[in-house]
């Protein structure tokens, strides 16, 4: 009965079955659907005063990633904001490039969470910058997203704004 006892416990569990290939690349694959299609900056993107005496100023931007259905997600990645005087009567509006600011790396999650906007569902970044009264500027971001996409936005900033 003791031999028994012995002989029918546990058996050795199996060695761990590791994924094929192609069910990586299949998993992969299903991931690249939901990155990021296009780059969005909402219209709530504007001039504001930076400092307490009115004299500096900054932009605030808000810019959204679009999924392949417009809607807006939050995605790892890198973002470059450039921005350019406004060519009047011109067939390019955008003119000289007047500041680049340094890209903003939100490929960490603390960091992406820091800018994220979620009643927005969007990213807020502050820019500052030198304004010229009744001058219009184009912002363009550049978000580089983490498959080595570089998608592209650009928004008219009025002198009102």
């Amino acid at each position: 009965v003791v031999l028994l006892a012995f002989y029918a416990g546990c058996e050795p569990s199996p060695p761990a079955v590791e994924m094929p290939q192609q069910a990586q690349a299949l998993d992969s694959c299903v991931c690249a659907r939901y990155a990021p299609a296009a780059v969005d900056i909402l219209p709530l993107t504007g001039f504001i005063a930076a400092g307490p005496s009115g004299a500096d100023s900054a932009i605030e931007a808000y810019v959204a990633l679009l999924d392949a259905f417009d809607s807006q997600i939050k995605a790892p990645g890198s973002f470059r904001f450039e921005l350019y005087a406004c060519a009047q009567r011109s067939a390019e509006p955008k003119g000289k490039r007047v500041t680049i600011w340094p890209d903003v790396d939100l490929t960490d999650p603390v960091k992406n969470n820091d800018y994220w906007q979620d009643f927005f569902r969007a990213y807020r970044f502050e820019l500052p910058c030198a304004r010229s009264q009744g001058q219009s500027y184009i912002l363009q971001v550049t978000c580089t997203c983490s498959m080595s996409q570089r998608l592209s936005a650009e928004l008219a900033l009025r002198p009102d704004r």
